[in-house]
């Protein structure tokens, strides 16, 4: 099985794509650069290009011949958020949608989403389950919530196989 991972060159992409090699998938990383580090890629093939291309995102799901896609490309600094909104809209939210158009066109049905627990909001409870309610207070949160609800709709709507992973603080250290 061949894998696209979009971010594939930031922190928790890198480490998914060297696990991936490791169970015997096939990894083709698509990154901009723009926050990902080409020297933390252990492994598969690298496509720098823009989440934005629609027509290039299509391009390389046909030639690798893509049957998953493993979505962590996105802008993820809360505070940066907070005082340029609309960037991360841009990226968040626009650029998952050029990704969902590419994987409709091509018939790629099944992806695995790297949300947040921002989109939990303000704890209304000493411990978090998935009940608890989505209410983001900032657009970060926001766009990674409304991602989730284009995966919601694609679903619906074509069929699309999705898993919204909503994590807290990645942390640790790789040699």
């Amino acid at each position: 099985m061949t894998v696209l991972v979009t971010g594939g060159a930031g922190y928790i992409g890198s480490h998914t794509v060297k696990l991936l090699v490791q169970r015997g998938y096939r990894p083709v990383v698509y990154d901009s650069l723009i926050y990902g580090h080409r020297e933390a890629l252990r492994g598969g093939d690298f496509v720098q290009g823009d989440l934005h291309d629609t027509a290039r995102l299509v391009q390389v799901l046909e030639q690798y011949h893509v049957t998953d896609v493993m979505h962590f490309a996105a802008f993820a600094y809360v505070g940066e958020s907070v005082q340029d909104p609309l960037k991360y809209y841009a990226n968040n939210v626009a650029g998952s949608l050029a990704l969902l158009q590419a994987m409709r066109a091509v018939g790629v049905q099944r992806l695995i989403f790297s949300s947040t627990c921002a989109v939990y909001g303000l704890p209304q409870k000493p411990v978090l389950t998935e009940e608890h309610p989505l209410c983001p207070i900032n657009p970060y949160g926001e766009s990674k919530l409304f991602v989730e609800r284009m995966l919601q709709s694609s679903a619906a709507a074509y069929g699309l196989r999705w898993i919204s992973l909503r994590y807290f603080n990645a942390a640790g250290a790789d040699p």
